[in-house]
């Protein structure tokens, strides 16, 4: 009978986890958990900045083929403020004569906050001068 009660003890001490494997789980989810919490940190921020930059882009888009069909006319530059969502994207419009040709520059720049930056997106196009 004693037999029996002592492998039934060493068997539960075999299962059972040390002090020092139990500090050592600890120790390796100390340095993990952090690591991964920046890591989950930048993803968050790069998809954010991402999503921005797309809604961006389709600020420019419109407020370019806005001006070069609505205002070829006016030769001052032009600004606004678009507001999507809770997100203010502020655009302006700048020419430029371009060297060759009787052409201009049109180029249109919105700039919108993201994770407390100022990102900005850009785009130009080649449009003919008005004749008069």
């Amino acid at each position: 009978m004693k037999c029996k009660a002592n492998n039934l003890t060493n068997a539960k001490r075999r299962a059972a986890f040390t002090l020092v494997e139990l500090l050592a789980a600890l120790a390796f989810m100390a340095l993990v958990i952090p690591v991964t919490m920046h890591a989950l940190t930048i993803a968050n921020r790069a998809g954010q900045v991402a999503q921005r930059k797309a809604l961006a882009a389709r600020v420019v888009d419109r407020a370019l083929n806005e001006y070069v069909v609505v205002g070829a006319t006016s030769a001052s530059a032009q600004r606004g403020v678009e507001t999507i969502g809770q997100v203010e994207f502020s655009w302006a419009i700048t020419l430029e004569n371009w060297r060759e040709d009787n052409m201009r520059l049109v180029t249109c720049e919105v700039t919108y906050p993201a994770q407390g930056q100022e990102y900005s997106v850009r785009s130009s196009t080649l449009m003919g001068m008005p004749t008069r």
